[in-house]
């Protein structure tokens, strides 16, 4: 049975989304147990921050200049964490398939899992060569013993406990990684939850790989940094 007395937070980080803002926190709002939406606009340049504003009952923050998706996050956990019993994280980009997030919640009102992460149905489109997935799948097998298929995705639900017992202030697009690792170590249990949702994929053009190229040296830095550190503590 859901635990509607809970408070649930959604934070959802945008930078240019002016096309799809709008239907994916519409999408959000249709969710009965989420309470407080938090829109942190990330030096946005086109109107994503005044279509954001344009609904009802959404907190929009603006975050300039443009400090990236994990900065975007931090700032929203620091207003989520004053009084949420959830935190869910939302790419702006979901557009209607926003609604699925409902999925990530269900397992943690029902105490069944400390932490959900959305795993995706296969891309509708070719866009990367699995570079960045294969790499961060090894990153967490290397560091903490556990494999686990999602460990990028930005669709991910949390009870408030975690996130204020592990680093959320990692940089850039090592952010949801950095914490997968942080949250498995700690032991808490992590379930990934099959979603029909759906992204703005980024193709094999210049600014695809662009945006692969960013997240594979932010997701590189991570690893780095978290192995070193492991290797360290089993000194």
């Amino acid at each position: 049975m859901k635990d509607l007395d809970k408070i649930v937070t959604a934070i959802v980080p945008a930078y240019n989304e002016q096309d799809r803002i709008e239907d994916t926190l519409s999408a959000l709002k249709s969710i009965e147990c989420i309470q407080y939406i938090y829109v942190i606009n990330d030096g946005s340049t086109d109107e994503t921050y005044d279509r954001a504003r344009n609904i009802k009952g959404i907190d929009v923050i603006n975050q300039f200049p443009n400090k990236g998706k994990g900065e975007a996050l931090y700032k929203g956990l620091q207003l989520a964490l004053k009084n949420s019993d959830i935190i869910v994280f939302v790419d702006a980009d979901l557009e209607e398939s926003a609604k699925d997030i409902e999925k990530l919640l269900v397992p943690i009102l029902e105490d069944k899992a400390d932490v959900t992460i959305a795993k995706f149905p296969p891309a509708r489109r070719k866009g990367g060569f699995g570079f960045v997935k294969g790499l961060a799948k090894w990153g967490v097998f290397i560091n903490t013993g556990k494999r686990i298929d999602t460990a990028l995705s930005g669709q991910r639900a949390f009870k408030s406990e975690v996130l204020e017992q592990i680093n959320n202030n990692y940089k850039g697009y090592g952010v949801e990684l950095g914490m997968v690792i942080d949250i498995l170590n700690r032991g808490y249990n992590v379930m990934e939850v099959d979603v029909n949702m759906y992204h703005n994929e980024t193709g094999r053009d210049l600014s695809g790989f662009i945006h692969r190229g960013k997240q594979f040296w932010h997701t590189l830095m991570v690893l780095i940094s978290k192995t070193l550190s492991t290797k360290l503590k089993r000194r």
